[in-house]
């Protein structure tokens, strides 16, 4: 099979999981319908095992990888993290009860490596997954290798009706406020930023202090992605160096590089390379469902399912301790911090159902969406962007 034949149809599916993600509005993930679709096709036979490989596509998403964790830490603008650092510490707080209860729970019933195959995906997207499934492939554990996949593809089903339950009842609250006139649509309406382009504009409004590199240069994808490509290769160098991992350091570098002015905000999406970026990492995840069977997925469904419920549970725990601690409605601080299990676009089409529902006026729907959208915003992009990846490029250096 040719390589644009073979990614052509490995497009095709995407394009399926797209279409259904946007038809049941990300009721319905993208992923589950792409991994579920690859999956059946090769084990009927359909699609041969080597196709992923004869596509060479995959090879771009391990090229791109660290260009990728690099452009993740220039998502969130150092003033968007202040203007909503409950949300921030909140999500964080939920994080680390997530783990803390699936390493105490899981290791003793399945194993400590179990534990940590399913702890990182839980608490975040692709990244998270491929920082935790290349390191068990390393330390030879291929057998756990479809955990942290299903927990990746099915943690949203568990967290998105979870979150919209929640926001409804703060939505209510946040109307009844209103009518007892302790809180004004119009003074909501007032001092909150457009929903739609919360991050855009306030990327758009901060400035570093200084340009290490001209804006007139930054306008340039050629010079974009190179200047993404030597964070990336400073990332991979200071691993061999020092032994950990490669994500964490393509972090540190993409905050620093956006704080200084070397990178603008969302650096690849400027380059206009984050969506082939992406791609690959999708090509490389659904790489990794060519040597499991379905004896290998239901061998592990009872370890999936503890980790799932647990690893929520801990999510619910964090959120109400940390809502307790900067005196939150904790059906708002929970809801935050189970962004992590689904992230953009989920958190903004919740929110837009929520206060579509349940704001009987125009003014109140805009008074909830505006209340209730920038928190779940910034707790997705921490969770998701940045979290999880710290969590679980930790986790892995103990198995």
């Amino acid at each position: 099979m040719s390589p644009v034949t073979a990614t052509l149809i490995i497009l095709a599916i995407i394009t399926v999981g797209e279409v259904v993600s946007i038809r049941s509005r990300a009721k319905i993930p993208t992923l589950l319908v792409v991994m579920i679709g690859f999956f059946v096709l090769i084990q009927t036979g359909v699609l041969p095992t080597n196709i992923i490989e004869a596509s060479t596509f995959a090879i771009v998403g391990a090229v791109l990888q660290p260009a990728l964790l690099v452009h993740m830490g220039t998502l969130i603008p150092m003033k968007v993290m202040k203007s909503q650092y409950k949300a921030v510490l909140i999500t964080l707080i939920g994080l680390v009860f997530s783990v803390a209860f699936i390493l105490l729970i899981v290791p003793p019933i399945f194993g400590y490596s179990t534990g940590v195959a399913g702890a990182g995906p839980l608490t975040g997207g692709l990244i998270a997954y491929l920082v935790t499934a290349e390191a068990l492939q390393k330390a030879g554990l291929v057998s756990l290798l479809a955990i942290p996949i299903i927990v990746l593809t099915l943690q949203g089903l568990v967290g998105m009706p979870l979150t919209s339950i929640l926001l409804r009842k703060h939505g209510l609250k946040i109307r009844t406020a209103m009518e007892g006139r302790t809180m004004t649509a119009a003074a909501t309406a007032a001092e909150a930023l457009p929903p739609a382009n919360l991050l855009d504009e306030e990327q758009s409004e901060e400035k570093p202090k200084r340009q290490l590199i001209p804006e007139r240069y930054q306008q340039s994808s050629f010079i974009l992605l190179f200047l993404v490509f030597v964070g990336g290769a400073i990332a991979v160098g200071l691993e061999s160096l020092t032994g950990i991992s490669y994500s964490l350091f393509g972090l540190v570098i993409g905050i620093t590089g956006a704080y200084l002015g070397i990178y603008p905000a969302k650096v690849l999406e400027k380059a206009n390379g984050f969506s082939i970026a992406m791609l690959g990492l999708i090509f490389i995840v659904t790489g990794s469902l060519v040597g499991i069977t379905i004896a290998d997925i239901t061998a592990v469904l009872p370890a999936v399912a503890t980790i799932i419920v647990v690893g929520t549970l801990g999510l619910i725990v964090g959120g109400t301790i940390g809502s307790k601690i900067f005196k939150w409605d904790p059906a708002k601080g929970i809801s935050v911090t189970l962004t992590a299990m689904y992230g953009f676009p989920g958190d903004y089409l919740i929110c837009e159902e929520v206060s579509r529902s349940i704001g009987r006026t125009k003014e109140e729907e805009e008074a909830i969406l505006n209340e209730i959208l920038p928190p779940m915003l910034i707790g997705g992009f921490t969770s998701v962007t940045i979290g999880s990846v710290i969590i679980a490029s930790i986790l892995v250096q103990t198995i």
